[in-house]
């Protein structure tokens, strides 16, 4: 393993000696570990920023500064499990045919009407309760169950 090109021996004594000597370096750890040169650049950013943010009370920033790379490198591929499991499990929730017919036609209403239709049907909440959750007046409610309901039934007939 070579040591990286510096124009000297000494350890990096200013954020931009730090900057200047570890930026490609941390970048190509972050994209082996991600698979993602985009990500990679991303999570390293996030970490020279942090870096920059806190370097008075750094005693070692180069260390500092591989901990953090490494440990959103990890945070990143965690949630990223997280994320895939999540839409596994939500997609076997329901049938295939009918879980993209319904997706589909969700998609056609406004976001609050969607809540609420999903909030009166899937978790089966009132309108008073529904009304609380989205800050709104139960009129309101029924507003935007008749218009989404009306908005699905015809996506759902074509």
């Amino acid at each position: 393993m070579t040591a990286p090109t510096t124009t000297s021996a000494a350890p990096p004594s200013t954020f931009e000696d730090v900057f200047a000597q570890r930026w490609t370096r941390m970048v190509k750890l972050a994209a082996l570990t991600t698979g993602s040169v985009a990500i990679a650049e991303e999570i390293v950013q996030d970490a020279f920023e942090q870096l920059h943010k806190n370097w008075a009370t750094i005693e070692q920033p180069t260390a500092w500064l591989r901990a953090a790379v490494v440990n959103r490198c990890r945070d990143w591929l965690r949630r990223r499990t997280l994320e895939r499991r999540h839409a596994v499990a939500t997609n076997s929730l329901v049938e295939p045919d009918e879980g993209i017919a319904m997706r589909d036609a969700l998609n056609s209403v406004t976001p609050r009407q969607r809540a609420a239709i999903v909030l009166r049907f899937y978790e089966e909440l009132s309108e008073r309760e529904i009304a609380n959750l989205l800050g709104c007046r139960p009129g309101t409610v029924k507003s935007l169950l008749t218009r989404g309901l009306r908005t699905l039934r015809k996506e759902l007939q074509t």
